[in-house]
């Protein structure tokens, strides 16, 4: 997201004339006075302007400002600046559509007023484009904005590790157009010199004819060679084009896949990579021999009768402009289209996912109306644009029958004057119908492009995306030990909606702390910090000293062992499930773990044993039964750092105590972070972290916080309360 815009001249006269220092950041104010206008913000090194043409309306100096917020509304944003005499100002107004830009700049406001002069940068992409003011179709690249270039570069960059099949394409393409020319020198031959010949045997028309059967076998052998070079081509392209999208969609962070459904980066992987596949099998292959058929026909025609030529391609102007407008339009809806395929495909991964929800709601034709209704949006759109084409098409075929005629014309009246010999009329059609359907062909040819160039922005666009949580320049593969130190951490999932702020704790090697507060505080939000599900917007987390975001992540990684309220488990195997934490585990060293995790007693009562399937996401097992192949996973690796996150939560007193068992060991010597329903689970802790108003309220254990008799009081009491009321908690 952009933070520093370029100023139109006037606003940045008036800009210097104020205030000569740096500009840091230079973003768009939409709403002036509650109108809509076209001013600017600008931040620099000493003050904070708002611009309206050549004129700066609001000005206050850095050193007056003691805070700076973004207050954020149901249709509007707003910048509040607090002074030294603690009064706030409502400094100015924007649209929803910049309220994430003005919260980056809120920040880097604050930092300025710290004295911290680093800039701050925005990963997140745009949604409109800054250029024509349109939505993005799904993509960080406006279609019609981007560099058209940009796209050729790619292409080439794409072909460019198979050069020497394409090379074997081209040549072969090459050849296929040279037959075809010679099958029309051979053509005339047998109409001039056999059929229109006195004197010609049957055993001259026999030796054209094996001419033109040779040249049609060279041919065919050559279509056969093309095609499955081309076929070869594609499946290559394809390949790459998914191992690269795969590998990129394991990098890219917890925000991003967030932010893209399962349904649409399956649509991307499968259908978008599909189309570039056919696209190369199929069209570029017969591109280049097109091309060449057509480029070598031309050349024939103008050599025999340059006047005829010029005469049979005069409407041809006409088809490429046809063809230029319409590709413009086919992009438009080809955009529409995919992008309501991508919807459907998201909607079906999440009914599918969640089919038993759907049941126990009774609400399977609901999901189907809305499926259809999905569905028959898609195919109202591939109707327009069918019926687009097929309108189009039919005009192509009236312009070379146009041409056609004028050759008919022409060429019978120069036979009846003898200026043209029946061989010369018949080359000529010859040439001039593979001319004509080469040009059809080209005709028909953006469609294909632009379906080919619209998947190709779509798988680019995973491609492209920066990686919000970049490694380090010099990664360090550091072996913890479990000191954990969180400095003035700041962090929102929103820009404008911080969850934590000023959140400042120190946990030594071994020391079990348990995270409190009210549902949404913050907790779930701290242990995906110190998995580094997310970076830290402002501060920083220490790992024995040194910064997270300095150490190897897969290193992290693998340190850190992770326990879930719904442990995800996947289609295959208990051993399996179990040894995905270490991969080169023995069977020994999985059965340890799972008497460690009071699993080995159930896993062994089934038939299969270790062996056996548990189905998609472990619905073959109780909660209780996952929650232990879970802990078992958590165990296996060792790890040094462990998450705990409600792990015991909606189970059975029994199967809790046998859980609360198997925790018990795991956390030993281990640096642990535990998230727990019932408060009770928690007395065990070192140390109780409660959470309130995005910071670190009240630290202490469970009976030192009891008597202080604050906010964990208050949430102890609450829940004896309930627990009265509704004795089954």
């Amino acid at each position: 997201m952009n933070l520093l815009f370029t100023l139109p001249s006037r606003s940045a006269e008036a800009l210097k004339t104020l205030d000569d220092s740096e500009l840091c950041y230079c973003v768009p104010c939409d709403i002036i006075s509650g109108q809509l206008a076209k001013a600017y913000l600008a931040v620099t090194a000493k003050s904070v302007v708002l611009l309206l043409d050549d004129k700066a309306i609001k000005s206050i100096k850095i050193s007056q400002i003691t805070d700076a917020t973004t207050l954020v509304s149901s249709d509007c944003a707003q910048l509040i600046l607090t002074d030294t005499d603690s009064v706030e100002h409502l400094f100015c107004t924007v649209s929803m559509h910049h309220a994430s830009r003005y919260a980056y700049v809120a920040r880097g406001i604050r930092m300025l007023i710290k004295g911290d002069r680093r800039l701050i940068r925005s990963e997140e992409t745009e949604r409109i484009c800054p250029k024509c003011g349109k939505a993005l179709p799904g993509t960080a690249v406006c279609p019609k904005c981007g560099d058209k270039g940009r796209m050729l570069r790619r292409i080439i960059r794409l072909i460019t590790p198979y050069r020497w099949q394409f090379i074997a394409a081209a040549s072969l393409m090459l050849l296929a157009s040279l037959l075809n020319v010679a099958m029309g020198f051979v053509n005339r031959e047998l109409v001039d010199n056999v059929l229109r010949r006195e004197g010609a045997t049957v055993a001259d028309a026999l030796v054209i004819i094996a001419v033109l059967a040779v040249l049609i076998a060279m041919m065919i052998l050559t279509y056969i060679l093309r095609n499955r070079v081309s076929v070869k081509l594609g499946s290559s392209i394809s390949l790459d084009l998914r191992e690269r999208m795969y590998i990129k969609i394991q990098q890219l962070s917890i925000s991003f896949l967030n932010r893209r459904t399962p349904g649409v980066l399956m649509n991307r992987m499968t259908h978008d990579t599909n189309q570039i596949r056919a696209f190369m099998q199929n069209t570029f292959a017969n591109m280049f021999n097109q091309l060449l058929t057509m480029l070598f026909s031309l050349i024939a025609m103008l050599v025999m009768d340059w006047k005829l030529t010029l005469m049979s391609v005069c409407l041809v102007p006409f088809v490429f402009i046809i063809s230029t407008i319409s590709r413009k339009f086919f992009g438009r809806i080809f955009h529409k289209q995919w992008m309501k395929s991508d919807a459907v495909h998201g909607r079906l991964q999440d009914v599918l996912s969640g089919i038993r929800v759907v049941k126990s709601f009774g609400m399977e034709q609901r999901e189907s109306e809305l499926f259809e209704k999905g569905n028959e949006e898609i195919a109202r759109l591939s109707e327009r644009n069918e019926k687009a084409w097929s309108t189009i098409t039919p005009l192509f075929s009236f312009f070379f029958s146009i041409g056609t005629l004028i050759i008919t014309l022409y060429g019978g009246v120069g036979i009846l004057e003898g200026t043209f010999t029946a061989g010369d009329m018949s080359m000529f059609t010859f040439f001039a119908t593979a001319l004509y359907s080469q040009l059809l062909w080209m005709g028909n040819l953006p469609r294909t492009v632009v379906q080919m160039l619209t998947s190709l922005e779509r798988v680019f666009d995973i491609l492209d995306e920066h990686e919000e949580l970049p490694s380090a320049d010099k990664p360090i593969e550091h072996a913890i030990e479990g000191n954990v130190s969180f400095k003035n951490v700041g962090f929102g999932y929103k820009s404008y909606e911080p969850v934590l702020e000023n959140f400042s704790l120190d946990v030594k090697k071994g020391e079990m702390i348990g995270l409190v507060g009210a549902s949404g505080a913050g907790k779930s939000t701290l242990i995906n910090l110190v998995m580094r599900m997310y970076d830290v917007d402002e501060g920083s987390i220490l790992v024995d000293g040194v910064d997270i975001r300095d150490i190897d992540k897969t290193s992290l990684h693998r340190q850190i062992g992770v326990v879930l309220q719904e442990p995800f488990l996947f289609s295959g195997s208990i051993v399996d499930n179990i040894r995905y934490s270490k991969p080169e585990a023995t069977l020994e060293e999985v059965m340890l773990a799972a008497k460690l995790a009071n699993a080995h007693d159930f896993i062994v009562r089934f038939p299969d044993g270790y062996n056996t399937r548990v189905g998609e996401n472990g619905h073959n097992l109780s909660g209780g039964e996952r929650q232990r192949v879970a802990i078992a996973r958590a165990i296996l690796n060792d790890p040094k750092i462990l998450i705990l996150d409600e792990a015991t939560s909606a189970l059975d007193t029994e199967t809790e105590y046998q859980i609360q068992e198997a925790l018990g060991r795991l956390i030993k010597g281990r640096t642990t972070f535990a998230i727990a329903h019932r408060l009770s689970t928690l007395r065990g802790a070192d140390r109780l972290v409660v959470i309130d108003k995005h910071t670190c309220a009240e630290v202490g254990t469970h009976e030192e916080l009891l008597r202080k008799k604050g906010i964990y009081y208050g949430l102890v009491m609450a829940q004896l309360n309930m627990n009265k009321v509704n004795p089954a908690q």
